[in-house]
């Protein structure tokens, strides 16, 4: 299960109880400043933006493509290491309005991952140092350092150990 704080509501789903979990103002802010990162091809600049007005952390040297779209209303609650890139039009939520409760959680994504494009992230998860994540994935649970995972529902492909071997193998036939 993802790591997750659930907070029940009563009446109302938990999307009509939004501006009592959030402040509209910071939604507001935290909108225009990802729309703004979501066209930027400066990706310095995305960086600057995700650290200064939304309280990400993010490491150095890290690549966010075009269209990537953050969480507009618990940004500071994804963190991504160094050297990592973050392909096109990917998704990271750290939020989930339902029914009858809200979830929030923090999305932890590791050093030198890579994201494939179209993919989502949901709340509460780990994407450990040096996985990688096929294009178009709902990552709904942990990925282990260094694996290779795809698929909705996400699957491991390749473990650690497989990708290492495989990389060694390629060697071998260079």
């Amino acid at each position: 299960m993802r790591r997750t704080t659930r907070y029940p509501v009563k009446g109302a789903n938990s999307l009509w109880h939004v501006y009592k979990t959030v402040p509209f103002w910071k939604v507001v802010r935290n909108f225009i400043v990802i729309q703004l990162a979501r066209y930027t091809p400066f990706l310095g600049m995305k960086n600057w933006l995700y650290r200064a007005f939304l309280k990400m952390r993010v490491g150095d040297q890290t690549s966010f493509a075009l269209m990537v779209m953050l969480d507009v209303m618990f940004p500071e609650k994804i963190s991504v290491g160094k050297n990592s890139v973050i392909g096109y039009n990917t998704t990271i939520l750290a939020h989930e309005y339902l029914i009858r409760e809200y979830r929030l959680g923090d999305v932890e994504i590791g050093d030198e991952v890579l994201i494939g494009a179209n993919s989502t992230i949901l709340p509460g998860v780990t994407i450990g140092d040096g996985a990688i994540v096929s294009a178009g994935t709902l990552v709904h649970k942990d990925v282990p350092a260094g694996a290779f995972v795809g698929g909705n529902p996400m699957t491991i492909i390749y473990t650690k150990e497989e990708m290492e071997q495989r990389d060694k193998t390629e060697l071998a036939s260079l």
